[in-house]
């Protein structure tokens, strides 16, 4: 059965551009290349990049969700970066001992992504 996320793909037009993005700009752990791909660790998931290949490689990729401990701090952090983000942090749902908070940019391939947090005691 199923046990956990073993690597995600996310399709890109430029290899070399989504990696220097990824690299720099968000600052994932970059592991290694290959022809066409570059791969990185996030928190123990492994995270490709690649040239699209077959059907259906031109539609748009899933939305990968990065938790971080402060939304806010990252938001900040990215923005002096260069990210333009679609929306700024904010609250999505209240549970009994946090709030979901997100936020969400594009990648230099125009990917939609999303900053996640677990906010307490605000």
């Amino acid at each position: 059965m199923i046990e956990r996320i073993g690597q995600i793909a996310v399709l890109v037009r430029d290899v070399s551009r989504a990696t220097a993005f990824y690299r720099d700009t968000l600052g994932l752990e970059f592991l290694f290349e290959a022809p066409g791909m570059s791969f990185f660790d996030c928190g123990g998931v492994r995270l490709m990049l690649g040239l699209p290949e077959g059907e259906g490689a031109d539609r748009a990729s899933s939305i990968i969700y990065y938790k971080v401990e402060d939304i806010r701090l990252a938001h900040q952090t990215l923005q002096e970066r260069g990210v333009v983000f679609v929306s700024p942090p904010h609250p999505v749902a209240k549970m009994p001992d946090h709030e979901l908070w997100l936020a969400f940019f594009k990648d230099s391939e125009g990917n939609l992504l999303g900053l996640m947090s677990e906010v307490r005691g605000r």
